[in-house]
């Protein structure tokens, strides 16, 4: 049984392409998805096996990843003693026509985020802001982002709404100061989350990230010719830069038997959280998750949030 948790933002620094096996549309290597929304997701088993990859590089104990994690070998001997929760999509960037490009989100995004931090004791000082008008409607903090009372986003044009600001305002002052890690090379993005926050209806944040993820083509080399091979051009996938998520993080007494331990006490639920998020509170340490590693892909930074 778990006895602590907390949440863990996970903030993309490179395309991240966490596989969902082979598809029969345009994309072969598409990206998890819920399956009720569609949204972009990162699976807890995912997240769980790139911490325990990069546990020691993180400043982690070696002689506790076992006991942490689990046997590497025989499962069956013990589980580990935490977990992770699947990471759920807080903001998405989207192009627009002023401001490079928006964080989006929306009320059903905020909605689960919120949920979450009450279920791990957290208490946000934010109510979730209600939705604009589907396929019409926005909410945007700056008016810098604005022409015309309009906001555009890729080829969309959508009319501002200014009845949530103050709703959003809070939102983006809250996401801008728990979420992101705290090292100055994320002043910048900390400071255009805090403007640059933009409110769609839950309709029309899934268009954008069912349509607007970062899409490649690849091409498999014959290793005779080197040359690309007949056949061989297919697409892949991956979630793009400065998206957010979120995930709980679970922790319960250590399952460890003792003639495993060397003596050692067992650790109980605090002391099993306070190295998993002594680990992810590296905030210069980047975190790679996901498939093609050797290409760049896969890099996020995490916070966990503090009490």
């Amino acid at each position: 049984m778990f006895k602590k948790s907390t949440v863990v933002f996970f903030y993309c620094v490179s395309p991240v392409h966490m596989g969902a096996g082979s598809a029969v549309g345009v994309i072969d290597n598409p990206i998890q998805r819920e399956k009720h929304s569609d949204h972009p997701m990162f699976a807890g088993s995912g997240l769980k096996g790139a911490l325990r990859h990069s546990f020691e590089a993180l400043a982690g104990d070696a002689n506790l990843k076992n006991r942490l994690f689990g046997p590497d070998t025989n499962a069956s001997d013990h589980a580990g003693a935490f977990s992770f929760g699947d990471a759920q999509l807080v903001v998405f960037p989207v192009r627009s026509l002023r401001g490079g490009f928006v964080y989006v989100t929306c009320p059903y995004a905020l909605a689960r985020l919120h949920r979450m931090l009450m279920f791990t004791g957290k208490k946000p000082d934010w109510g979730v802001p209600k939705a604009p008008e589907a396929g019409e409607g926005c909410t945007a903090i700056n008016p810098d982002l604005l022409a015309d009372n309009a906001l555009h986003l890729e080829v969309f044009q959508f009319t501002q709404n200014v009845s949530e600001k103050d709703a959003l305002q809070k939102v983006a002052e809250w996401l801008a100061t728990s979420s992101l890690p705290t090292c100055t090379s994320h002043d910048y993005f900390r400071e255009k989350l805090k403007s640059d926050l933009v409110l769609l209806s839950d309709e029309d944040f899934k268009y954008f990230v069912q349509n607007a993820t970062t899409v490649e083509p690849h091409v498999k080399i014959d290793e005779t010719t080197e040359t690309a091979k007949d056949g061989g051009l297919f697409y892949t996938e991956n979630l793009p830069p400065e998206s957010l998520l979120v995930a709980p993080l679970m922790a319960s007494d250590e399952r460890t038997p003792a003639k495993k331990r060397n003596g050692e006490t067992i650790m109980n639920a605090v002391a099993v959280l306070k190295e998993i998020t002594s680990a992810l509170a590296m905030n210069n340490s980047l975190l790679q998750i996901g498939g093609d590693a050797t290409t760049g892909r896969g890099l996020v930074v995490a916070r966990v949030l503090e009490d």
